[in-house]
């Protein structure tokens, strides 16, 4: 992977370290260094969490996914940025195709709604929906945090591969210069 790429976006552990509403929530447990290291486990695993807590239908997926990466040990940043996936403008069609998924799975008809962000369509249409919305919102989250994490430790290897096959090439090069 491109560390050098990633690292120029990546904070200063002593900012998330000292951030004040981090702080407050997660306290002592930001002093870990692993929590911004880049090498394959820690971005994968980040990849994991952050492709999962998207699809956990809550408004504090940031937090979640927060709280995960440092139970895993995993590249924070990385796991809380993935979250914005689902995003308010991206966030009802990825949701309505985790209900399909949902009801495919349950064998269910897949009904019409017309959202309302009001109590009483949370009580009456969501409780329509909730098992296959949730459902779907599962199997999707599953799905695309295991194939995130499994391109990244793929594209991570074929990096690496790639770099000892340069230098090999390079020391070659340089063994046949001095002869």
């Amino acid at each position: 992977m491109p560390k050098k790429f990633i690292k120029r976006w990546m904070p200063d552990h002593e900012k998330v370290r000292n951030h004040p509403q981090l702080n407050k929530i997660f306290g002592k447990l930001l002093h870990d260094p692993n929590l911004l290291h880049l090498n394959r486990r820690s971005v994968s695993g980040a990849f994991f969490v952050g492709l999962f807590m998207a699809f956990v239908p809550l408004p504090s997926q940031m937090i979640f996914a927060a709280a995960t990466a440092i139970l895993l040990r995993v590249n924070l940043p990385i796991s809380v940025g993935l979250v914005w996936l689902t995003n308010p403008v991206t966030m009802p069609p990825v949701f309505y195709f985790c209900y399909k998924v949902g009801a495919w799975v349950l064998q269910r008809p897949v009904t019409q709604h017309t959202f309302e962000l009001s109590w009483t369509w949370l009580q009456t249409e969501l409780g329509a929906i909730w098992q296959p919305f949730l459902l779907g919102c599962l199997i999707c989250g599953l799905v695309s945090a295991v194939l995130g994490a499994a391109l990244i430790r793929l594209i991570w290897r074929w990096h690496v591969i790639r770099q000892w096959e340069a230098r090999k090439q390079k020391r070659a090069l340089a063994k046949n210069m001095s002869k």
